[in-house]
């Protein structure tokens, strides 16, 4: 991600829905040192804040609905959620909740794109999203991976107007001149059943030894430490409850 705060367009702030809260604040809280706040407001539902330093960079929340899986949530800065909404379905994708207030802090929605990936938007009021991206422990790039990257393609470029690059097999996502992620074709690699999905990835100083720990509090690898050709040191992993995320670290060596 070539920018350390949101931008317009681009990821402002990740989150997950758990069904073990206090257990994913304290795997988080070993594998990144972040110091999580939950909001004593009845109506805020238990909704859980991650710090680094002074700097919120997460969250970590309660599942709202039945249907909800335990997973991890991308959201994207926009302008007005209410139009982009809009533009959300005009361009074949799907609003599932909102727009709605979300007490002063912002107003937000929850939309899936025509392939059926996730994502969520926040227009800023009070709470302008993550204090820090791109620095160890925070977001530092989201991965779409998708069945059919040409219709998921054509949807993002649409609602938010981002530029493409990249290569035939991964294209990379950028806003304004400055790459945020990338979109992969999950082809065979994934089983029937998985969706498409927004993965977040957290920036980390060692990544083996982040898989190291991680694995020490209880999660899982889904895939290996491995060095990108010209590109970052990369792993998948999975807290205790199953929930998927990467970690990278841009000039590590191999």
């Amino acid at each position: 991600m070539e920018f350390d705060k949101p931008v317009p367009g681009g990821p402002c702030w990740t989150e997950l829905g758990t069904d073990d809260l206090e257990g994913a604040k304290r795997f988080y809280t070993e594998l990144f040192g972040w110091r999580p706040e939950t909001d004593p407001r009845q109506a805020a539902g238990c909704y859980t804040v991650a710090h680094l330093g002074d700097a919120a960079v997460a969250a970590l929340t309660p599942l709202y609905q039945e249907s909800q899986p335990v997973a991890w949530n991308v959201s994207f800065a926009v302008a007005d959620a209410d139009v982009t909404a809009r533009l959300v379905e005009e361009a074949g994708g799907t609003v599932v909740v909102g727009p709605m207030d979300i007490f002063d802090a912002g107003r937000f929605s929850v939309a899936l794109d025509p392939t059926g990936a996730a994502f969520q938007l926040w227009e800023a009021r009070a709470f302008p999203g993550a204090g820090l991206l791109n620095a160890p422990g925070t977001l530092g790039w989201v991965e779409l991976a998708t069945r059919d990257t040409g219709r998921a393609g054509h949807f993002y470029t649409t609602v938010f107007g981002w530029g493409t690059g990249g290569s035939e097999q991964y294209t990379e996502f950028a806003v304004g001149g400055q790459e945020f992620g990338g979109m992969a074709d999950m082809g065979d690699r994934y089983p029937p059943e998985v969706p498409a999905h927004w993965l977040p990835y957290f920036a980390a100083e060692d990544v083996d030894a982040t898989v190291r720990a991680a694995v020490a509090a209880g999660g899982s690898v889904r895939a290996e430490p491995m060095t990108v050709p010209d590109g970052p040191r990369i792993a998948v992993l999975a807290d205790p409850r199953g929930a998927v995320f990467g970690v990278f670290a841009e000039d590590e060596a191999s």
